[in-house]
């Protein structure tokens, strides 16, 4: 396994699944866009809204897994992230991953108190594909 391999795997990716664990410490599933920037194999950063359901939970327990999939003709590539999950609200976070089209979402712009970034921090990984596994660190 090719971890470069597995970086562009990811980068072409249009959809991530992130997930969260519920104050009953049951995961819960969440379809996102992509990540605004991948930093390597260890740093992802979503934006969101601070007042939703999986920024709480991220702020309770911080234990996040991301996965990333392609579901080809024949064949079927997943690559599964375990590590942790921070809340950001800073400014130059926030700026680093504004495009101008989040307004739609974020009427106040960048300082909308609504926005913020979630940077998801990769500790290690499952590789998935023409039916072999394996894992990885990060």
């Amino acid at each position: 396994m090719n971890k470069n391999k597995i970086e562009k795997f990811i980068k072409k990716q249009k959809i991530a699944f992130i997930c969260s664990v519920d104050e009953d410490g049951f995961p819960n599933v969440k379809a996102m866009l992509k990540p605004r920037r991948i930093e390597g194999l260890k740093h992802y950063y979503f934006s969101t809204n601070t007042s939703s359901m999986r920024v709480k939970q991220y702020l309770e327990n911080p234990n996040a897994c991301v996965y990333f999939c392609r579901k080809g003709i024949i064949r079927y590539t997943g690559v599964m992230l375990k590590g942790s999950m921070q809340v950001l609200t800073d400014r130059k976070t926030k700026d680093m991953i504004w495009r101008r089209g989040d307004t739609m979402f974020y009427k106040g712009g960048v300082t909308d108190p609504d926005y913020c970034v979630l940077k998801f921090t990769a500790l290690g990984g499952r590789y998935y594909c023409d039916l072999k596994t394996e894992n990885f660190e990060v």
